[in-house]
């Protein structure tokens, strides 16, 4: 039998056998299929950290699932008959367990997957602002909040990002959101400096604008909050595609070294990469230059074709060399860095605290709806004043186990 002991200094409580008991989560998503954003981060409250239920399990507890649509390759419906997981055909039922009333300790937003239009500007218009909407208002009605987890960025959008935002501040419940990214592995395992004079950074990135183009912010923002100044905010973007972008390079908007330093540290490229020149083996280049408000210039280099992963370089003044490295995901199963994404949401709902600045996800949101209208308007310099968003960040990056061993992708 379990006795209630005490509180821990973070507002935990525990039972006399030391276990903090789990916190129950409903889980709102667009769709879950296999490989799924919903598979990987919810299904790790079902199947453990490993996805194979011979893992360890995070201390939350997955008590009702709503599912936006279900495509035919559905798992969402398997998963949950297994575990005892009902799933209710409404948000709200979803949050209040049909009580009427929120009867949940935490919130999961995955909107990312499933069948949905684009934006007027490129970007998925997921139903996040929706999602959100419905989740505040039993907020509002049962007279309390919970802390939310919203999967990637805020929205396709910046007024409705800064609607979240606001309404987090307006009704005081915990906002983590975010990307997997800043959490990964590191090869060779590096950070810029904190509080380091940054001189000059880029990112490279691959696949599409949208969806991975946030990826490459996030790992910016990551790296660029440490500096000295801390986050001043950004003054303006814009985006350059096809042979504007080479040119950039040769008139100086970039240092062509900083690229040649992070295409380096890629381990998943082209077998032709070093052989042929980047301009052949990259047919759409896209370039994100962004301008921060302290004078910081910071680059973003799509080079689809060439390399497929997101790599860092930087130099810092004082050092002599430029440091760059690898973001590394583990691409087949369980596609281990969304355990440590999972650990900082269940550090969130149990401490009340967002793990990482959300103002971080909410300027990398704001960037990316700014770059992607630059882009849709042939490269045309944005001006930013709504994305003057100062903050200070306390969080670190720490260098992760081991990955787990791997099974193809398509494998349980």
């Amino acid at each position: 039998m379990r006795f209630l002991l005490s509180f821990t200094a973070l507002g935990m409580v525990v039972f006399s056998d030391g276990k903090v008991p789990p916190k129950k989560v409903a889980a709102i998503v667009t769709e879950y299929r296999h490989n799924s954003h919903a598979d990987v981060i919810v299904g790790r409250l079902l199947q453990t950290y490993t996805l194979d239920d011979k893992g360890e399990r995070p201390n939350l507890k997955l008590v009702s699932l709503y599912l936006d649509q279900t495509p035919k390759n559905d798992t969402g419906h398997k998963w949950a008959k297994k575990h005892g997981v009902p799933i209710h055909k409404t948000i709200r039922g979803a949050l209040t367990l049909g009580s009427g009333k929120l009867a949940v300790d935490g919130v999961l937003l995955i909107a990312e997957h499933g069948n949905y239009p684009r934006n007027a500007f490129g970007s998925q218009a997921y139903p996040k602002r929706r999602f959100f909407e419905e989740t505040q208002k039993v907020f509002r009605e049962s007279g309390h909040s919970v802390p939310v987890f919203v999967d990637k960025h805020l929205s396709d959008n910046w007024a409705d990002a800064k609607w979240c935002y606001d309404v987090s501040r307006e009704l005081d419940f915990p906002l983590l959101a975010g990307s997997s990214l800043p959490l990964l592995w590191r090869y060779p395992p590096l950070d810029v400096s904190k509080n380091a004079e940054l001189q000059d950074i880029l990112v490279t990135t691959y696949h599409s604008p949208d969806a991975y183009g946030f990826h490459a912010l996030e790992v910016l923002q990551c790296l660029v909050e440490r500096r000295a100044s801390g986050e001043t905010g950004v003054r303006r973007v814009k985006c350059l595609e096809g042979n504007a972008v080479w040119q950039a390079g040769k008139d100086g908007l970039y240092d062509v070294k900083l690229l040649n330093a992070a295409i380096a540290r890629a381990k998943h490229h082209s077998a032709q990469l070093g052989k042929r020149p980047l301009e052949q083996l990259v047919k759409k280049p896209i370039l994100f230059h962004i301008q921060y408000r302290d004078g910081l210039k910071a680059s973003i280099i799509n080079l689809d074709g060439a390399t497929w992963e997101w790599c860092a370089a930087w130099r810092e003044k004082g050092k002599e060399n430029i440091q760059s490295t690898l973001f590394w995901t583990q691409e087949k199963r369980p596609y281990g860095h969304f355990t440590f994404l999972v650990q900082g949401i269940e550090n969130t709902f149990h401490t009340n605290k967002p793990t990482w600045p959300t103002e971080r996800t909410l300027l990398t949101t704001g960037l990316l709806d700014a770059l992607l209208r630059s882009k849709s308007k042939g490269g045309e310099i944005i001006e930013t004043p709504h994305l003057a968003i100062p903050y200070k960040s306390d969080w670190s990056w720490k260098e992760p186990p081991a990955p787990p061993k791997e099974r193809p992708w398509n494998k349980q």
